[in-house]
Parts: structure tokens; sequence; C-alpha cells
């Protein structure tokens, strides 16, 4: 008899991960499982943009199981990760900025895969982001074969040593594989209540004035990315 798939809580997952596929067969093989995994759990994808590396491999495995691909890339970067294909929706903003801010925006938890300097610049900022209380999603780390054990002591080296709280630890969780991972982000509960200062990121957000001397009253959001958004005509849909 098939397992009863449980319908998930989630409805977009975010995925980091590197646009060059590395050097050994687990890293795709991963790729392609959690591609199957979220297809599985009906879960849409949401990513950097490109065609190429683990992030290819993902988004193609999402979008030929039927899911709904989303992909976010800036402008600058398209002739670089993409090879002329294009899976599922693409929109091009102007900026690694507004990319990352919109892919917040537009997913529930966030996985991440390995990768290298930009996977692992994301992975932290939507650590960082959940600790100061500007989101509660999931942060799951996809530690294919061991590759993030590098991180995980650190990160246990900075708590030892004062430089995380003990409480922070907790804000991501971590798996050797799609399928443990995916259920450990459906499992988990925010300590950002224990965590995050009180700030209140849903207001008194200041918008750049043109010039030093300007007297306009800043103008008061209620989207903490709103500053990284980009106007609506910079968002291009790729057909």
């Amino acid at each position: 008899m098939d397992e009863k798939v449980v319908k998930s809580r989630f409805k977009k997952v975010c995925v980091f991960c590197g646009s060059s596929a590395g050097k050994r067969e687990c890293y795709r093989e991963a790729a392609l499982e959690l591609g199957h995994q979220l297809v599985e759990k009906s879960l849409d994808l949401v990513y950097g943009g490109g065609s190429i590396g683990l992030m290819g491999l993902v988004a193609k495995a999402v979008h030929a199981g039927g899911g709904h691909v989303l992909g976010i890339i800036p402008k600058p970067l398209v002739g670089k990760e993409k090879t002329g294909e294009t899976v599922g929706e693409v929109r091009m903003v102007a900026n690694m900025h507004q990319r990352k801010a919109e892919m917040a925006l537009h997913s529930d938890c966030f996985i991440a895969l390995p990768g290298g300097y930009g996977t692992l610049e994301e992975l932290l900022e939507v650590i960082t982001w959940a600790q100061l209380g500007i989101h509660d999603k999931p942060v799951g780390l996809l530690n294919v074969d061991g590759y993030y054990n590098f991180f995980l002591t650190f990160i246990d080296k900075a708590v030892d040593d004062g430089f995380i709280k003990p409480s922070e630890r907790h804000i991501f969780v971590s798996a050797p594989n799609p399928k443990e991972l995916v259920q450990k982000l459906e499992d988990y509960v925010p300590v950002q209540d224990e965590v995050a200062a009180k700030l209140n990121w849903d207001s008194e957000i200041i918008e750049p004035q043109p010039d030093s001397s300007s007297t306009t009253t800043p103008a008061t959001k209620q989207d903490p990315f709103a500053p990284f958004r980009p106007p609506a005509a910079e968002q291009i849909a790729l057909i």
C-alpha cells in the first residue's frame, strides 16, 4: 500500500543552491530528490532563476512533475546563469537585494542545498532576518553527505564563545536528506519570540530622500521588504 502523503502547511518553498552542480554525484542526486519531494508534497518552488547547476536541476525536477516554478534573477546574471531555456515563470529584477527580498516575499519556508559564497550569503541573511524578527518562516539546511558539517561546527563554536545565544542556535534546522528536512520544517516551531529583539519592522520604514535638505515625512509601510522591491516596470516576465 502506498504511503499516504500528508498535506503540507506550506505552499511555496524557496531553495538556495549553487549555480554549479559540484564535483560529486551526491549533490546532483540530492537536488533531484528535493525536487521530487516538493512535487510529492504539492509544493511550488521559488528559486534564483538559473537553468544551470543545482538550481537548474531542482527547477527542472519540480517543473517536470507539474509544480509551479518561480525564478527570480537579476538582469545582469541572465547571460551567466541561464542557458537559453526557461523553466517555469522567470522574473527579472535589477539587483541582488531585490532578488533576495522577492524570493523571501513569495516563500513560506527556506531550504539551502550545497553551494558557494552566494548560497551561504542567502542562507545567513534569512537566518539573520529570523533572528531580528523580520520573519518567522522555517529555515532548513540540507547537509548532503556532511557538506555543511563545517558550518554547523562554526555555529556551535560561536554559541560556545558567546557570539550567538543558545536559543538562537535553533532558528534553523538541518538534515542529511530532503524527506527528513522537509518533515523538520513542517514540525518547526518559531523561536523568534524568545530570540528577536522587540523591534517593529512593520512601520516607520524610511524611504531614501532625494537630497539632504528634503523635509518630506518618511513613509510608513506594512511591508518590511518594501525598500528592496523593484518598480513594476523593472519586473519583466520572460516567456
